[in-house]
C-alpha cells in the first residue's frame, strides 16, 4: 500500500555524499544480473514485444556499469539493496533509469537515447527468445503491469521485487529522473499486491525458451543469394572432393529441403484418427484411444493452420508448454481428438503420443492464436480422462475420455456437500467454475469428478491442459480421494493445490502420517504429507499442520524433488514452532510411523524415542531436526 505520512520525503544526493568504486559495481552486476535483468524486464515497457524485451532488459543491465574507471558517486538513500550492498544499489538504479528512458516514445524534436533504440547486442539471428510462459495469474498481472506509466509500473516492481518501502521507492525513482513520483506511488496502488508472482518464470529474462522465426520469409530472402553463389559453390565442391565426393553433413538433406516425414506431419488428410468404439476392446486406457470428437473435424483449414503453428510459430502466437515439456512439430501425423468451436474460439486438440498441444484461434480470424502443450507420456486411467478445451469468465469446459460415463463437480473444501451433475455433449462438459481463476483467498476449491471404466477419480485444474489426479493413502497404496475417507483428508487442504499451480503436476497425494497431542491438553493435531508428481519426475512435498478446528492446514515444511513422503521413500519428517494458549512456545515434530526417534539440535536441544517429539522453545527459535527409522537408517526433517 502507499505510504499515509505526511512527513517530507528525504532530499537527494549531495557532493559529499559516499561514493561507490567500480571494481565494486561489477562484482555486484555480476552477482546479481539475473535479478537486474529481470529488473529491467518487469519495468520496461511489455509493447515491445517479448523477444526485444528480452534482449533490451540484457543490455540495459550489461550497460549499468560505467565506462570509466573512477569512482562513482552513491545516492545514499539506495544504499540499503540487496543486503546493504551499495555497489548493488548504484547499479539497480542504472537499470531503472535506462527502462524507464526505453518507454519514453521517440520524438522529432530531439534525438533518441540509447535506451530507446533497439539494442546492438546482445543480438541473436535466427532465433525467437522469451520467457517460459506461467500461469493464470501470471498472464493477468501482467495485463494489468502493462496499462500502468512506466514509473508506476516501476514502483509496484521496486515495491513487490526489491521489497523496498515508499520512502525508498520515492528517492530511488526521484534519482533515475522521475517528476511525479507521488503520482507513480498512487497508480501503482491500483494493482493488487501479489508480489509474489514476480518471481515466476513468466517474467524471468535469463530463462528463456527458443523458437524459430519465420522460416518460409528466410528461405525467401536468402533465395537470391542462393541462386548467384551456387555454380560457385558446386563447382568449388566438385574441384575440392575426390571420387564421387562427399559432403560434411554426408547423407542429411541440404538446409530447408522438404523432407518427406515432415511435410507427412504437416498434412491434414494424414492425421490419424481413431474409431469411436477403439478404445472398447484395448488393453490400455490412454490418449491413443480416443476418437476424434468435434464438429469441425472434416476442416481441412482449420487442421492444416493448427499443424503449421504447431511445427512453427509465428511472431504473434502465443506459446506456453508445462516446464519439461519440449514444443517442437511432431515428428510424424499427430492424432486428432478435437476440433470444433468452443465458446467463442475454434479449437484443435492434437496427440503424438508425448504431448497434447491444443491449438486455439478466434472465430473471426487467426489474429491471437495460442497454442499449449503439456507432456502426458505414460498416462492412463484417470490421468488420461480428461483435457482442458477452453477457459472463459472463470470457468473451464473439459473433453472427457470415450469411457468416462458421468461427470460432476464437487467442492473440495465441504467434503459432505455431495457433487453437482455436468451435462456432457459429445464428451464435452457443461462449465465449472475453475479454481485456476481464483485471485485471492480460497473460500472454495472446486474439482471434477468422473466415473466410468476407470472408477471414479477426481482431477483439479491446476492452470494446464490436463488436470492433475487428487489421490488420499500411505505412499505405495494411494487411492483415489473420490471416496469419504479421501474427501474427509483433503478438505482441509485443498487450499495448497494453488502452490502447485503451473508446475507440470501429474498427480497429487495426501497422507495423514502423525497425529500429535498438544502440550496444553487443548487436544490433539494432525500432521498430513501432500506429494504434487510432475511428468517430468520431480515432486513437490509440503508438510502440513492442522490443530484441532482450524479450517486451513498451514505449511510447516516443504521440499523440492526430494524422496520424502513418495512410493519410494514413505518417510517423512517435520517440525513447527507453536503457541499454546498460555502464551509458551514448543517445538513440535512428528515422523512416520516407523520413526524410532527424533532428535532436535540448534535453536532447541532435545531428543525423544517415538515418532513425536514435544520440547519447550522460545519465540522465534530455529532448530534442525533429524530422525532415525526403526531398522536405523537416518532421516533429515523437510526444510
Amino acid at each position: 500500500m502507499q505510504s499515509q505520512d505526511v512527513a517530507p520525503r528525504p532530499s537527494a544526493a549531495s557532493a559529499t555524499d559516499p561514493v561507490v568504486d567500480v571494481e565494486q559495481a561489477e562484482a555486484a552486476l555480476v552477482e546479481h544480473y539475473p535479478r537486474l535483468v529481470r529488473l529491467a524486464y518487469l519495468v520496461l515497457p511489455p509493447g515491445l514485444g517479448r523477444k526485444r524485451r528480452v534482449l533490451t532488459a540484457h543490455a540495459l543491465a550489461q550497460r549499468a556499469l560505467p565506462r570509466g574507471r573512477t569512482s562513482t558517486p552513491l545516492i545514499p538513500a539506495q544504499s540499503t539493496g540487496r543486503e546493504g550492498d551499495p555497489g548493488y544499489a548504484f547499479v539497480r538504479l542504472r537499470v531503472v533509469r535506462a527502462a524507464l528512458r526505453a518507454g519514453v516514445p521517440l520524438s522529432l524534436r530531439a534525438l533518441p537515447r540509447r535506451a530507446q533504440l533497439p539494442p546492438l547486442l546482445p543480438q541473436v539471428w535466427g532465433l525467437r527468445l522469451f520467457p517460459r510462459s506461467g500461469g493464470a495469474d501470471e498472464l493477468a498481472l501482467d495485463q494489468r503491469l502493462a496499462a500502468l506509466s512506466a514509473p508506476a509500473r516501476a514502483a509496484y516492481v521496486l515495491r513487490g521485487l526489491e521489497k523496498l518501502n515508499d520512502d525508498a521507492v520515492y528517492e530511488l525513482l526521484a534519482a533515475a529522473g522521475v517528476e511525479d513520483v507521488d503520482g507513480a506511488l498512487e497508480e501503482a496502488d491500483a494493482v493488487p499486491a501479489r508480489y509474489a508472482l514476480l518471481d515466476s518464470p513468466e517474467f524471468d529474462a535469463c530463462s528463456l525458451q527458443a523458437r524459430p522465426t519465420d522460416l518460409m520469409r528466410r528461405r525467401q530472402h536468402l533465395k537470391a543469394a542462393l541462386v548467384a553463389g551456387a555454380a560457385l559453390v558446386v563447382c568449388g565442391a566438385l574441384l575440392g572432393l575426390p571420387g564421387e565426393g562427399w559432403a560434411p553433413d554426408g547423407a542429411a538433406a541440404p538446409p530447408y529441403a522438404q523432407n518427406p516425414a515432415a511435410q507427412a506431419a504437416l498434412d491434414p488428410s494424414r492425421l490419424e484418427k481413431v474409431a469411436p468404439a477403439a478404445w472398447e476392446t484395448a488393453s490400455r486406457l490412454d490418449f491413443s484411444v480416443w476418437p476424434a470428437r468435434g464438429e469441425l473435424t472434416g476442416d481441412r483449414s482449420l487442421l492444416r493452420r493448427a499443424l503449421a503453428v504447431w511445427a512453427r510459430p509465428g511472431e504473434k502466437v502465443r506459446v506456453s508448454a508445462t516446464p519439461g515439456t519440449p514444443s517442437g512439430g511432431p515428428a510424424g501425423p499427430p492424432q486428432l481428438l478435437y476440433a470444433g468451436t468452443v465458446d467463442n474460439a475454434r479449437v484443435v486438440i492434437l496427440y503424438d503420443g508425448l504431448r497434447i498441444a491444443r491449438y486455439a484461434e478466434p472465430k473471426d480470424g487467426t489474429a491471437g492464436a495460442a497454442i499449449d502443450f503439456a507432456r502426458v507420456d505414460g498416462a492412463t486411467g484417470a490421468e488420461a480422462s480428461a483435457v482442458v478445451l477452453g477457459r472463459s469468465d472463470g470457468n473451464v469446459r473439459y473433453l472427457l475420455a470415450p469411457w468416462v460415463q458421468k461427470a460432476a463437480e464437487r467442492d473440495l473444501l465441504k467434503p459432505g456437500s455431495g457433487a453437482m451433475a455436468l451435462t456432457l455433449a459429445d464428451g464435452v462438459t457443461s462449465p465449472l467454475a475453475s479454481p485456476a481463476a481464483q485471485q485471492s483467498g480460497c473460500t472454495s476449491w472446486n474439482v471434477l469428478q468422473v466415473t466410468g471404466e476407470a472408477g471414479t477419480s477426481l482431477l483439479s485444474d491446476l492452470a494446464e491442459l490436463v488436470p492433475a489426479r487428487l489421490t488420499a493413502g500411505r505412499p505405495g497404496s494411494a487411492k483415489d480421494a473420490s471416496g469419504a475417507a479421501g474427501l474427509r483428508t483433503w478438505a482441509p487442504y485443498s487450499c495448497s493445490l494453488s502452490a502447485a499451480r503451473a508446475q507440470g503436476v501429474r498427480s497429487v497425494n495426501a497422507w495423514q502420517f502423525a497425529r500429535q497431542p498438544l502440550p496444553d491438553a487443548s487436544g490433539s493435531a494432525d500432521w498430513v504429507c501432500t506429494r504434487a508428481e510432475t511428468w517430468r519426475g520431480g515432486a513437490q512435498v509440503l508438510a502440513q499442520f492442522r490443530t484441532p478446528g482450524g479450517a486451513q492446514g498451514a505449511v510447516a515444511a516443504q521440499g523440492l524433488d526430494v524422496p520424502a513422503c513418495g512410493p519410494r521413500d514413505p518417510h517423512v519428517l517435520a517440525g513447527v514452532l507453536w503457541k499454546a494458549q498460555d502464551e509458551s512456545w514448543y517445538l513440535l515434530a512428528a515422523g512416520s510411523r516407523d520413526t524410532a526417534s527424533i532428535e532436535a539440535t540448534g535453536g532447541v536441544t532435545a531428543s525423544g524415542p517415538g515418532p513425536l517429539l514435544t520440547a519447550e522453545a522460545e519465540q522465534g527459535a530455529r532448530a534442525g531436526l533429524k530422525g532415525t527409522l526403526a531398522d536405523g537408517r537416518e532421516v533429515s526433517g523437510l526444510k
